[in-house]
């Protein structure tokens, strides 16, 4: 794949040579691999190394390796064009891949960030790092900047050095999309910065909110049962706090969202399970919720509602009473309008019948 325009600018102080040394320092070639594969002697590599690195003001190998992804010269997931001819080994493990049934590269940010290339977990390094890649996960429409990335992850205490393109460079050499070096470009440099190569990856992200748009398609149609199911196929995507361990501002405030997002998800559900008579499952699933949030108030009054449903009126003033008082002691405020009119409606039930 030639070099973009930019980066032919950017490799214009180097002749011919150099460029293909740099090209094998940037697929990842050692010293020996490189002299063998352009016919040259290891020591001249050296040199050529030397002279690559003054001339593009860069300080060590690790630095021209992310200059050469960043400059367009090395695609990632794209070994060196010179390469050896595969043994026939090699070459039934990669065809035996290409049958994997489930291959791919999966990224799950509802909880702890995981991925998994294949089937087989990937090491996404340190926090930070995770922090790089969820950042751009979570943003699939749109190049990310340096600079944003800086922002979102270190705030007011920016790193020394550069380390974003080192980040990108090794979550593009851990980061595969097919068998053997991979086949597509798991993160992409565009001019206006990184962006994830949506088309190369399946996020949870993603597929939490396909879920969430096709439930509410079902409830349109009118099939709860349907709407329901598709729900908790959602819900289930999640396995703990989102990004949890991410640092940051961009993370945390993503994780309110999608914590948001989740709690939504539970209380569209449980409103279809009651509606659909399935009180006793929605009596549950609401009694786990509102253990876990016991000051939002629309799952506490959904909570009631599916108590009184059950017949369980008693119960359902208990923890009416009990919301007050909580609400009172931690945040000095009376339950809202939702509340009140939730329990008056149920005392009005109970007078007539």
């Amino acid at each position: 794949m030639p070099p973009s325009p930019p980066a032919v600018a950017a490799l214009d102080p180097l002749d011919p040579r150099q460029r293909d040394v740099l090209y094998a320092i940037g697929c990842g070639l050692t010293d020996a691999e490189i002299a063998a594969s352009l016919a040259i002697p290891e020591r001249a590599v050296a040199g050529h190394l030397g002279r690559i690195l003054a001339t593009l003001r860069l300080r060590d190998r690790a630095a021209a390796i992310v200059h050469a992804f960043d400059c367009g010269l090395v695609t990632p997931g794209h070994g060196p064009r010179r390469r050896t001819a595969d043994t026939p080994s090699r070459t039934r493990a990669r065809r035996a891949a290409d049958r994997t049934p489930g291959a791919g590269l999966r990224i799950s940010l509802l909880g702890p960030p995981q991925a998994w290339q294949d089937g087989r977990p990937v090491d996404l390094g340190p926090a930070r790092q995770q922090a790089v890649l969820a950042a751009l996960a979570l943003r699939p429409d749109r190049a990310v900047g340096t600079h944003e990335l800086l922002d979102r992850i270190w705030g007011m205490e920016p790193p020394v050095g550069n380390v974003v393109p080192v980040y990108i460079y090794r979550l593009r050499k851990i980061l595969r999309t097919g068998p053997g070096d991979g086949t597509a470009a798991v993160i992409e440099r565009e001019q206006a910065g990184y962006r994830l190569n949506r088309g190369a990856v399946e996020v949870d992200v993603a597929r939490a909110e396909e879920l969430a748009a096709t439930a509410t398609t079902a409830e349109r149609a009118g099939d709860l049962a349907e709407a329901v199911r598709v729900c908790s196929q959602a819900l289930d995507l999640f396995y703990g706090e989102p990004l949890a361990g991410l640092p940051g501002r961009f993370a945390e405030l993503e994780r309110l969202r999608l914590t948001e997002h989740r709690i939504t998800l539970a209380q569209r559900k449980a409103g279809w399970q009651l509606t659909l008579g399935r009180t006793a499952e929605a009596t549950a699933e609401l009694s786990a919720l509102a253990t876990a949030h016991p000051l939002n108030e629309q799952i506490v009054a959904l909570l009631m509602r599916a108590l009184h449903q059950g017949g369980r009126q008693a119960e359902a003033l208990a923890v009416f009473d009990r919301t007050r008082h909580r609400l009172g002691e931690e945040l000095g405020v009376l339950p809202g309008e939702l509340l009140r009119r939730t329990r008056q409606t149920m005392l009005s039930r109970d007078r007539r019948s």
